[in-house]
């Protein structure tokens, strides 16, 4: 696994950088394929809109051409791009001349099995729920100690993903992916305002089923409302979209807006 910091190959890091002891940074997850790195331009406006909540000054253009670079070098996998606000002492305030740490790290692509995208997944209903924390809603922040929780909740391998519901027990998301549901020919994604991460794919099928002619709602589900669906399915940045079958006792069929949107993808970024 290949890995730079701060634009140059190496391996070790402060111990007293920001991003360890307080979570306090960003990262991005991103497909590389043939050098380049997959839906480029919606994992930096993602990343800049963080910066600006975090109040951390990124510099972009430099991110950019060291992640070009990179992926570059990388060929084919995922690169994993974690800012962080840099070194600091103790204490929660941030020296206002530390200078944003860049860190690039390279792995293969994951060896997801392919009846995920053809056949679907059963997804397992987590008992960990997300916290409500407006100020942080959306971003790919560094504290994903909720997501650690959840996933450790099964090791049964016939489950590719789990349920994540807020404290009221509306759904908002999958534990690495978003989720959508159709319901009478239109598709619903959760609110992301209170909790949740807005995940690329997400924002990147929200795009194209809107010029397909296909109704987006975003807003509260609740739990009643996804048994009741007509399909579910999850979506990431890594493997596309993936229809999910079945959770505990219930199941939803394979549905045709989901095929749609796969075959839609598979055209023009090859999922």
């Amino acid at each position: 696994m290949s890995s730079w910091v701060d634009g140059s190959p190496a391996e070790l890091l402060s111990v007293r950088d920001r991003g360890l002891a307080y979570g306090d940074g960003l990262f991005e997850t991103i497909a590389v394929r043939a050098g380049r790195p997959r839906l480029l331009a919606r994992h930096l406006a993602r990343l800049e809109e963080g910066g600006r909540r975090l109040r951390m000054a990124l510099p972009l253009e430099l991110i950019e051409q060291e992640l070009l670079a990179f992926c570059a070098d990388l060929g084919e996998g995922v690169a994993k791009l974690l800012v962080t606000r840099g070194d600091g002492v103790r204490g929660y305030a941030a020296a206002s001349d530390a200078p944003v740490r860049r860190i690039l790290l390279g792995s293969p692509a994951p060896a997801y099995p392919p009846q995920h995208s053809t056949q679907g997944v059963t997804l397992f209903p987590c008992s960990t729920r997300l916290a409500e924390q407006p100020l942080l809603a959306g971003l790919k922040h560094l504290n994903r100690l909720e997501q650690v929780l959840a996933r450790a909740e099964w090791s049964d391998p016939a489950i590719a993903e789990g349920l994540m519901r807020d404290q009221s027990g509306r759904v908002i998301e999958g534990v690495f992916s978003n989720l959508f549901l159709v319901r009478d020919g239109q598709l619903k994604t959760a609110d992301l305002g209170r909790c949740g991460v807005s995940g690329v794919m997400r924002a990147e099928l929200i795009e194209r089923a809107g010029a397909l002619g296909l109704p987006v709602i975003i807003g509260d589900i609740e739990f009643t409302e996804l048994l009741a669906a007509d399909e579910v399915f999850l979506c990431n940045s890594l493997y596309g979209i993936w229809p999910v079958r079945q959770m505990a006792e219930h199941s939803w069929p394979l549905g045709r807006l989901t095929r749609k949107l796969q075959d839609n993808l598979r055209e023009t970024l090859d999922f």
